[in-house]
């Protein structure tokens, strides 16, 4: 009896091919676009694994010199004295564009090599080692990074090793000095010795050498928790959004079937074989949903992989994998997920079917009724889930707090909807005079229980839409203005050395050009790298450069050397104040004199006067420099500069390149953004189209009455498309305020625990007006085709309706 249930169910999706293809798609599209999201944090991860895998054994002790650079002649005389370590050379090496971090070892003595040394495409006899020792020397990279160089000459053979981070190279230390043109310079002295040596030994260092327990690196992992932890809550609300068409049409088939149903039960097929048979064609529609979606999913992730890696290495310095691996991790998840989904869409659904009386007759009213029951019971649901979340900002505050308050804010609100648009449609109706526009405002009323699951869906979509894109807008309006303070000088050069820097400067300062030095020295620290940038007493910097606070004579004080400024960054991670002193070897100045903003970059940063810098790290490189003077004297200066001193013309940028170049990143950057916020748009437009379509059978009892009474087909057509474009006009109204909060969310507490720094709130009402228009085309595009129907429709179809109410 069971299989004979199971074909007369089935039989309901072959009369029904629309509904079981609006089905099948919710479920694929929620399971592809979370599956997706999966997979690229899937991948990413496995990255920062590989790339802490590869250099775990660089991280042991080693010696350092905090206040300057170590040199050979320290390292030859720690060896002399029986130390055993070994050297390394850390340095940024940019290549026609292309910036990577270069480490040099002792490919002999180094256990970082060991790690590493495994290329694709050498072999076995010792030559791979040879090339990393001999002639123009070999350089380990990844392979997307070999596919980058490879049509660069570079002076040096790429060895390719998946061992090797993206955006990464280790080479043996002497080819390395080469590169870096830092010919007696070390970074660290990495101790290969067991055990720790005791404290009588460590006193006979160098005064000017200490041993640091461990060389500290950010981690990749940590620091971009909060980019993943965005791109889950994306993939979940897009989920969640297809989620409403696949319950729609679950709860529309269930109602449609109550009569086959009955006959059943008549039958004598029991209560629970019933619902367990449902259960059984739920799992193997939602079973073969899934593979659709995963295998969508895997498409869609490779097309947003290069985007997602150029944005998790543009604002936290973290290098992934270009390519994506089939990992059981997000396939599992996908699979899970859908089951899972597809279970809570259909629970409504199978309760309903156990509460209510087997016998009663299929009523769109009855169920209308129903679901309008329940809309103040879903609006004091989702008053206690804002209020719920409120709580938990105040209490817990950071990232989780702040998720958990739009979570609970944008889930009570969508609970919300429902009792908010059916309170506004009454009091349309009751302002209207015209009989025939009060029906429109009734009908409206009788049809939102259909549809106010795919409205749910449409308003998170556009609350999403409004919020992330006021984010990106006022990050954009921000950081282009930020841009302009910063890049102040029209000219910036990069020497080919410290000798030749001397030089330039020398002839530059000769013929009246300001010359800004832009020299730096890189200070391992507890909470991450610091950047510590010297600069003179400039006016340029005194009249540009963006402080967010700032003590009285700030830059008298910087230039005398009685502190420093540092990056809001810098200031959030170490809970620095102005007055504040940060932590630094003795001799450094350390008072905080100043905060300044310092958008898009993950280390922290601080600036003192370069007299300051030079006293405390002599061997600081001279190379780069950036030029004031009239923009109409660049050109010639660039010639004069490339036939004096043979400087190649990618070491000289002008000022419009550079904010070019910013702004291609930023834009880039949000690229992943804004294709989520689409498809999610997208599939809630795609929620009213399937939740219109299934319902149009069942409106013809409502519409053959006003028929009959003189109202013609083509104004009912119209009037159908009309109550589409109210019902979508009054969810955006709705969703305006909730898209604000979420814009002040992000921008307010997400952003500044996730980046460490604060953005101001810009209000952007063309973007909105923007955003609602495409809402209610979407909208009018969903409603152009049950109109098409209602206005070919035969009278005879409407007549049928007075023989046998449906």
């Amino acid at each position: 009896m069971t299989g004979a249930a199971l074909a007369a169910l089935l039989s309901y999706w072959r009369r029904h091919l629309f509904q079981l293809m609006a089905l099948v798609a919710g479920l694929a599209l929620a399971t592809a676009l979370w599956s997706a999201v999966q997979a690229i944090n899937a991948q990413a991860r496995a990255s920062y694994d590989r790339a802490e895998q590869a250099l775990n054994q660089g991280n042991r002790p080693s010696l350092v010199a905090p206040g300057g650079a170590l040199t050979v002649a320290d390292y030859v005389a720690l060896r002399r004295q029986g130390w055993q370590v070994s050297p390394v050379l850390e340095g940024r090496l940019s290549l026609a564009g292309q910036d990577i971090d270069l480490m040099g070892i002792d490919v002999l003595t180094s256990p970082v090599f060991g790690e590493v040394s495994s290329p694709e495409s050498e072999d076995a006899d010792g030559s791979f080692l040879i090339s990393m020792l001999t002639g123009s020397g070999g350089v380990l990279v990844h392979p997307d990074t070999a596919a980058r160089l490879a049509h660069l000459d570079t002076g040096f053979v790429l060895h390719a090793s998946q061992m090797v981070p993206p955006g990464q190279a280790i080479a043996d230390i002497s080819v390395a000095s080469r590169l870096l043109q830092v010919p007696d310079r070390l970074t660290r002295l990495i101790l290969t010795e067991e055990p720790r040596p005791d404290e009588a030994r460590l006193t006979g260092l160098p005064s000017h050498i200490v041993l640091e327990q461990k060389t500290v690196t950010a981690d990749p992992g940590a620091l971009t928790e909060s980019f993943h932890l965005n791109l889950t809550a994306f993939g979940f609300l897009a989920f969640v959004v297809g989620l409403f068409i696949v319950q729609g049409t679950i709860g529309l088939a269930m109602e449609q079937r109550r009569g086959l149903f009955r006959t059943l039960r008549c039958l004598g097929v029991p209560l629970r074989h019933l619902l367990l048979t449902l259960l059984a064609e739920i799992t193997v529609i939602a079973l073969a949903s899934s593979f659709i979606g995963l295998i969508l999913g895997y498409f869609l992730a490779i097309a947003l992989m290069p985007n997602v890696a150029a944005t998790l290495s543009d604002l936290y310095g973290a290098q992934v994998d270009t390519g994506l691996s089939l990992r059981p991790v997000w396939i599992l998840s996908g699979l899970a997920m859908t089951l899972l989904g597809a279970g809570l869409a259909s629970a409504h659904s199978f309760h309903s079917l156990w509460k209510l009386p087997i016998l009663q007759a299929p009523s769109t009213r009855a169920r209308g009724q129903q679901v309008r029951r329940s809309f103040t019971g879903w609006a004091l649901a989702g008053l206690a889930l804002i209020l719920l979340g409120s709580v938990l900002l105040a209490t817990l505050g950071g990232l989780v707090g702040g998720f958990a308050f739009l979570g609970g804010v944008m889930l009570g609100a969508a609970l919300l909807l429902p009792f908010c648009l059916w309170k506004l449609l009454r009091l349309g109706q009751s302002l209207s005079k015209s009989p025939l526009v009060h029906w429109l405002w009734a009908d409206a009323r009788a049809q939102l229980p259909g549809v106010s699951l795919a409205l749910m869906a449409l308003m998170l979509a556009l609350a999403t839409n409004i919020g992330v894109g006021s984010m990106v807008s006022s990050f954009r309006l921000t950081f282009t203005g930020w841009l302009d303070q910063r890049l102040a000088s029209e000219l910036y050069i990069t020497a080919e050395g410290d000798a030749q820097g001397a030089q330039i400067q020398h002839w530059l300062e000769a013929q009246g050009i300001r010359v800004l030095p832009i020299r730096y020295h890189d200070m391992p620290r507890s909470t991450g790298r610091l950047r510590l940038y010297g600069v003179v007493d400039d006016t340029t910097y005194r009249d540009n450069w963006p402080m967010l606070e700032r003590q009285p004579e700030v830059w008298d004080r910087v230039a005398l050397g009685n502190g420093l400024l540092v990056s809001e960054q810098l200031a959030r991670r170490d809970g620095l104040r102005l007055g504040a002193h940060l932590e630094l070897p003795e001799g450094w100045p350390t008072e905080v004199l100043g905060i300044y903003s310092d958008y898009g970059n993950p280390h922290g940063q601080a600036i003192l006067a370069l007299p300051e810098l030079l006293r405390n790290a002599p061997r600081t490189p001279n190379l780069r420099f950036g030029l004031r003077l009239d923009s109409e004297q660049v050109p010639d200066l660039m010639n004069n500069l490339r036939d004096r001193f043979e400087l190649p013309r990618e070491n000289m940028i002008r000022q419009h390149e550079i904010k070019a170049h910013s702004l291609a990143v930023f834009n880039q950057t949000f690229l992943v953004t804004d294709a989520l916020k689409l498809l999610t748009l997208g599939v809630a437009s795609f929620a009213i189209f399937t939740s219109l379509i299934t319902l149009w059978t069942q409106r013809l009892p409502q519409l053959g009455p006003i028929w009959a009474m003189g109202v013609s087909r083509g104004t009912l057509a119209v009037m159908d498309i009309l109550r589409s474009l109210i019902l979508a006009g009054l969810t955006c109204l709705v969703a305006l305020p909730l898209g604000l909060v979420l814009s002040w969310t992000l921008l307010v507490v997400i952003n500044t625990e996730a980046f460490g720094w604060r953005l101001p709130v810009h209000l952007f009402p063309l973007d909105w007006l923007g955003l609602v228009a495409l809402s209610l085309f979407a909208a009018l595009l969903a409603a152009l085709l049950p109109a098409w129907r209602l206005f070919r429709l035969h009278p005879s179809e409407l007549l049928k309706v007075f023989a046998s109410e449906r």
